[in-house]
């Protein structure tokens, strides 16, 4: 029903019939699905996202089940039991990160891989700082201590340990979440860093395995931006379009053309590239 509700969402966009569109038949299907998104307050963008992919995905496999159920039929094949678990938003989105765990009593590694279609990446600095800056925090080897020990299976106790991620399947669009939003003692804050990212020649190889990663450069194609303060903000979007290359900004109903200059902001919360 929500992969119906979506499909029909995106043809009345890019049919070009009307000025704007509402997404309100598919808001109401999803919040159905997740109430938290039902009600007329304000919800996390990141939060969102991941459930509309993930709806879109188990959708999208059942009727890909179902096809080839009637495909078997018509051929007069029996069904081999098992359907892919992929979709098209698998291979859109979903990258995979391998984590190198390292015992430091035993120096026993261990590798836990990890499948992911948005990377939230802590932000290092409160004024000012870039991605690349963001990625770098990311990605750093960190030490595992005290509640954080590993259970190390040569050692057969609880042990302080190394962890480093590597992208070891990267994603034909890879979404970064900046976590603007952390806990200040018992209370949650807004960070107002200004970010500078890139709008091409985003390059993810220093992170990356070279062993399953080829191409690992990239170019922006969307920002989610978040004003306002924690509970009391607003969500707009800047868009590339894919065949004038021109960017735009999405603010409600209104939809203005921008500058590529303009795409740098100081609010952006979501980056697809």
């Amino acid at each position: 029903e929500s992969a119906t509700a979506f499909g029909w969402l995106i043809s009345d966009m890019w049919l070009g019939e009307f000025d704007c569109v509402s997404p309100e038949v598919f808001y109401s299907v999803l919040g159905k699905r997740y109430p938290t998104f039902g009600k007329r307050t304000q919800q996390d963008a990141q939060e969102f996202l991941i459930c509309v992919l993930n709806e879109l995905h188990e959708g999208l496999k059942k009727v890909r089940a179902h096809l080839c159920k009637r495909r078997c039929v018509t051929d007069g094949k029996p069904s081999r039991g098992s359907v892919s678990e992929t979709s098209i938003i698998t291979k859109l989105f979903e990258g995979q990160l391998s984590y190198d765990i390292m015992c430091l009593e035993c120096k026993t590694t261990i590798d836990r891989p990890e499948r992911f279609t948005v990377l939230s990446l802590p932000i290092p600095s409160k004024s000012a700082c870039s991605l690349q800056d963001c990625l770098k925090c990311f990605f750093q080897q960190d030490i595992l201590t005290w509640n954080n020990q590993i259970q190390c299976s040569w050692c057969g106790t609880k042990q302080d340990a190394t962890v480093k991620a590597t992208i070891t399947k990267a994603p034909q669009i890879i979404i970064f979440h900046l976590k603007r939003f952390e806990w200040q003692g018992k209370h949650k804050r807004k960070l107002s860093t200004d970010i500078c990212y890139p709008l091409s020649n985003l390059d993810l190889s220093p992170y990356s395995s070279p062993l399953f990663c080829t191409d690992a450069e990239y170019s922006l194609c969307a920002v989610v931006n978040h004003s306002g303060f924690l509970d009391d903000g607003h969500y707009t979007a800047f868009c590339k379009h894919s065949a004038t290359k021109n960017w735009y900004n999405f603010d409600d109903a209104q939809i203005t053309k921008i500058p590529n200059a303009s795409v740098q902001s100081d609010t952006a919360y979501l980056l697809f590239y």
